[in-house]
């Protein structure tokens, strides 16, 4: 196998390690917790996910596609303005769990404690990334892995939400310290500069906002349901869309590798149809997931999900949906990113928020189920709009635009 092969290769194993280490920790925590404590957990767990996000949009996707002989420089630039920016942010959400009273503050004060360490040692992929060198990403995060879980499956049953993403974010340190190792062959002898990511129009700032309409509006939704509904709802949610982690690994690597392959294809016709067929096999791998989930034996459930299970399996139907409808979505937005790049993000804006309000307003109606159908509701309108802007398309875009 050729280097680049070898290197896809690497980058696919390391989305499925980092996609395996999200998904092990909420299995763990459900097994661990009861449904309250797991409620509280997936608080804490959500506002971890907006904050990876961001950091993600705001250096990492600018910074895979940085070119050229600066690369070292680069990368330590962002390695230091990720854990200058976490520092930062871990600051206010302890003072943020100081001020919350009992369990939930404490969880909220020990995510700031360790924020740092997880988004600086999941911020080095994407300089591995950068230097092409996905290998090195791998190592570390199945480090990663391995060590998340030999701390958390050695914590007591019914440990608290704070105790457990104490753990959770201590037993990043190994990973952090072999990523900072390898990565100090590439930055020895250059200086750190974090001014461009202080200047106005820096590219994140565009990657920010597709996520922040896309990703994080939904994940602040969920969020928002422990404030002024209840933990229980973010916990029967969180659990559903944690058996479904397997089909993010193929969505993301779907992202990640797709448009240079359709960038190489031959008109729109061609690209659509590619992408067409793609989305109709994601659509049939999420169905089809749903169904083997909702047909688990509650004692099977019961070990995957502990006291969760009960309420996260009624909402399988409306989630094994989602994920279903999210398949052609998907497929939809990496077709316009191919051939209209400036299509998808009003497409992002307008229907993540819709989203967001069938979510809230299914909840307000029908409670929880009805978040889940609405989160549902959202998808299938996302993934129809999108294919009705391709649909409209005439001429195909001369080139593949960096991805957003």
């Amino acid at each position: 196998m050729s280097r680049r092969g070898l290197g896809a290769v690497a980058s696919v194993l390391d989305q499925a390690a980092s996609s395996a280490t999200n998904i092990l920790v909420l299995v763990l925590a459900a097994r661990l917790s009861s449904a309250a404590g797991f409620a509280e957990f997936s608080m804490v767990y959500v506002t971890f996910s907006v904050l990876l996000g961001l950091n993600m949009a705001y250096v990492g996707q600018s910074l895979v596609l940085e070119k050229g002989e600066r690369l070292g420089a680069v990368c330590r630039s962002a390695a230091a303005f990720t854990g200058a920016a976490s520092a930062a942010a871990g600051a206010v959400l302890a003072v943020v769990g100081l001020a919350l009273p009992g369990s939930t503050g404490q969880a909220f004060l020990a995510l700031g404690l360790v924020l740092p360490l997880v988004l600086l040692q999941d911020g080095l992929r994407y300089c591995f990334s950068a230097l092409r060198t996905p290998e090195r990403a791998l190592a570390a995060d199945a480090l990663r892995l391995g060590c998340v879980v030999a701390a958390l499956v050695a914590q007591p049953e019914g440990a608290s939400a704070g105790r457990l993403v104490l753990v959770w974010g201590v037993s990043a340190l190994p990973a952090l310290a072999l990523g900072l190792f390898l990565l100090r062959p590439y930055v020895r002898g250059v200086r750190a500069d974090l001014r461009p990511y202080l200047r106005r129009g820096h590219l994140g700032q565009r990657f920010v906002v597709e996520f922040a309409v896309g990703n994080g509006s939904s994940q602040l939704a969920v969020l928002g349901l422990g404030v002024f509904a209840t933990p229980l709802a973010v916990g029967a949610l969180r659990g559903a869309t944690t058996l479904f982690g397997p089909l993010n690994v193929l969505f993301n690597s779907a992202n990640a590798f797709a448009p240079p392959v359709l960038g190489r294809l031959r008109g729109k016709r061609a690209t659509v149809r590619a992408t067409a067929l793609l989305g109709m096999v994601l659509a049939a791998l999420g169905a089809g997931w749903g169904a083997v989930l909702y047909a688990l034996p509650d004692g099977v459930g019961r070990s995957l999900l502990g006291d969760t299970w009960s309420a996260a399996s009624a909402l399988l139907p409306a989630t094994g949906a989602q994920y279903a409808i999210m398949g052609l979505g998907t497929c939809a937005l990496l077709t316009l990113r191919v051939l209209a790049p400036k299509a998808t993000l009003s497409l992002q804006v307008v229907y993540s928020l819709l989203a967001v309000g069938l979510l809230l307003g299914g909840y307000a109606m029908w409670g929880v189920a009805g978040a889940a159908w609405g989160l549902a509701g959202g998808s299938a309108a996302k993934a129809t709009a999108g294919w009705l802007r391709v649909a409209r398309l005439r001429t195909p875009a001369p080139a593949l635009a960096p991805a957003a």
